[in-house]
């Protein structure tokens, strides 16, 4: 069968790909949030704690649904890009890339050789459904989409040598870090931080790659959609659920009964 990767194809088409962060690290709120219709979801094994075997259940959770997943791993190490691309990681995300060489690095442990290092175990993995897909081998390159995070001032130094690499399809420009090594940290809002990000996107879309950012700023959003941001994350699902449960017991802040309620007797 050809090479088949909907959100790749999305991005190289320019279409806006609306998003979702997930956080939570358990499959099951990864179903509900993939019947939302988000375009794509993204698991998180940086910052959140997910490991091989939870990524794993989370992109079955999603599976059947439309959204596509992305899986952030926690650092660009080429073992475990191995095992994410096993596992069915199509689409990766890969954090803190300040440099062209190290780009060229993720290129390559994305690819089986000759092109590239990557073990050639997919016999025995869930991306070619265990050798289901009998021509695999000879799609899989062109399966992957490699998206890097650009979010140091060092990042943004080397952005056009970083989007230049042949193989990279799209930057992530991370806010949070990005802020903190501009010396704003906490303060993504910052107006020398938002102009250092606009220029930055505009830079990647020049450069013909796809650029993507997250915010839950809804207005800064559709702001970056605007600047030609084809994959934007909108929210996080463990602050929107954490901000609902808030708000919800905040709707009921003067009862004071469940306070009233003794706690169990410690006496046996």
């Amino acid at each position: 069968m050809p090479a088949h990767n909907p959100f790749k194809t999305a991005l190289a088409a320019g279409q806006p790909q609306v998003g979702l962060w997930l956080s939570m690290a358990d499959p099951y709120l990864a179903e509900v949030s993939a019947t939302a219709g988000f375009d794509w979801l993204l698991i998180d094994g940086e910052h959140a704690p997910n490991d091989i075997r939870s990524t794993l259940a989370a992109l079955q959770a999603v599976a059947p649904y439309p959204g596509q997943p992305v899986v952030r791993a926690v650092h660009g190490d080429t073992a475990l890009i191995k095992q994410l691309l096993d596992i069915g990681a199509r689409n990766l995300l890969v954090p803190m890339v300040d440099t062209a060489e190290q780009a060229h690095a993720l290129v390559a442990a994305t690819r089986y050789p000759p092109q590239g290092i990557r073990g050639v175990g997919s016999a025995v993995g869930r991306v070619s459904l265990w050798s289901g897909r009998a021509d695999y081998l000879d799609v899989a390159d062109d399966e992957v989409c490699l998206l890097v995070q650009a979010e140091t001032v060092t990042a943004l130094r080397n952005l056009e040598a970083i989007c230049a690499v042949d193989g990279v399809y799209g930057v992530f420009i991370g806010p949070a870090d990005l802020a903190a090594s501009m010396g704003h940290r906490g303060k993504p809002g910052h107006p020398e931080v938002q102009a250092a990000i606009e220029a930055a996107m505009r830079t990647i879309v020049a450069s013909g790659k796809a650029a993507g950012t997250l915010t839950s700023d809804a207005t800064l959003a559709r702001r970056y959609l605007d600047l030609g941001c084809t994959f934007v994350a909108v929210g996080v699902d463990v602050v929107l659920y954490a901000q609902a449960a808030r708000r919800l017991r905040g709707q009921f802040a003067g009862d004071t009964a469940a306070s009233a309620v003794a706690p169990p007797s410690a006496a046996y």
